[in-house]
């Protein structure tokens, strides 16, 4: 049986909370990234009849979909200075899982409006309210707590995925926790010490995103 030694990671532990904090502030930057950017794409593919949005939205999903996270970061951190670019690491992470996930989130967003009954936008057309009114009063509140289950999901994943920014030089946990590896030699034992992390971090997404779909529930928004 091997030996398990898990001084070094209480040796690194300031490193590694450090690390943890980093993490947590590239994750939270992108999650409200995607946010923003899904729902907007999210609503342009909605409505065909505005093409030209309907169009760009699906080709940037189908682009960013069909391509891995890590080759987007390369192509943020490597490939932009070739044309004098040059963004800062932490930039370069945010912006890549934030655009990433978006395209998944607007699938998300997509999937909820088209949920809610086409009755509820017709009554409040009839009220007399514009489509971005009645958009924003009627359907989004109701198809939100629709959302809520799958973007869970979508911000476990985006946690799990930030492992990959500190290949472009960011010291998040992963890269807090390489460094311990390379003094150490007790990969094993950090690897561990990292999926705990993250496995905290993850729970407690869904542990807060559970709350706030009982608390949309509880306020009866959905039907």
């Amino acid at each position: 049986m091997p030996e398990f030694d898990f001084s070094p990671v209480f040796a690194g532990w300031e490193d590694l909370l450090h690390g943890t904090g980093v993490t947590i502030e590239v994750t939270l930057c992108s999650l409200v990234l995607s946010c923003v950017l899904g729902i907007i794409l999210g609503l342009a593919r909605t409505n065909p009849e505005k093409r030209i949005r309907y169009t760009i939205a699906n080709t940037y999903v189908v682009f960013v979909r069909g391509t891995p996270l890590l080759v987007q970061l390369f192509i943020l951190f490597f490939g932009l200075p070739y044309f004098n670019i040059t963004l800062p690491a932490f930039f370069c992470g945010v912006i890549g899982m934030g655009c990433y996930s978006a395209s998944y989130v607007s699938e998300i967003v997509r999937g909820a409006i088209l949920s809610v009954d086409k009755g509820q936008m017709e009554a409040a057309r009839s009220m007399g309210m514009p489509a971005s009114q009645a958009m924003r009063v009627v359907v989004l509140p109701q198809a939100l707590v629709r959302m809520v289950p799958p973007l869970a999901n979508e911000f476990i994943a985006l946690t799990k995925n930030s492992a990959l920014v500190s290949l472009v030089t960011i010291h998040d946990v992963m890269h807090e926790g390489q460094k311990i590896i390379s003094v150490s030699y007790r990969s094993l034992e950090v690897y561990v010490a990292i999926a705990f992390i993250y496995l905290i971090l993850t729970t407690s997404i869904m542990f807060a995103l559970r709350k706030l779909e009982n608390k949309l529930r509880a306020g009866g928004m959905v039907q």
